[in-house]
């Protein structure tokens, strides 16, 4: 996710970056893995305003990232890198074999047209889902279950990773 500066055309735009969305891939979601969104601009069931300084924005559609990745030994090609507008992240669309679209957290280096996996058979690298049991210490990783089949709860957001240090018990 490269950075694009801003001309110093006024004081407030002098040191000003912005989001270079040249690893999109992909303009248009897709629709299977989209779900509505509703805003309730800091109102309540009865249309008062309950918390200030809230609403306003464009209009979302969430998109159905899978933070469990529980299809095991089945290969995905990534399809598209993909924006996300409820997230600091990208998002990559991975099309299975079997024919199921699924959206995941894309990693840093993971490309469109590599081949990922899930599951203890598969290899360590960048995309990859294992048990962490089956990576070794000094190893960083993204999106970490706290207990298995949980669903992502650490190192989800942009530029965020976790090392493994040790290891206890089995």
């Amino acid at each position: 996710m490269a950075l694009r500066k801003r001309k110093p055309t006024s004081p407030g735009r002098r040191f000003q970056t912005v989001s270079d969305f040249s690893d999109i891939t992909k303009s248009t979601p897709e629709k299977t893995l989209l779900a509505y969104k509703t805003n309730t601009g800091g109102r309540n069931s009865y249309g008062r305003k309950t918390a200030r300084h809230k609403g306003g924005g464009h209009k979302q559609q969430y998109r159905l990232v899978d933070f469990r990745r529980t299809k095991d030994g089945v290969p995905a090609k990534v399809a598209a890198i993909e924006y996300d507008p409820n997230r600091n992240c990208r998002i990559a669309l991975l099309h299975y074999l079997d024919g199921e679209k699924r959206y995941i957290l894309a990693p840093r280096n993971v490309k469109v047209g590599d081949r990922l996996q899930s599951g203890q058979g598969s290899e360590i690298r960048p995309g990859n889902a294992l048990p962490l049991r089956y990576i070794p210490v000094g190893t960083t990783v993204h999106a970490i279950e706290l207990h298995p089949g949980g669903g992502a709860k650490m190192g989800r957001s942009a530029g965020t990773s976790v090392q493994l240090v040790a290891k206890e018990g089995d």
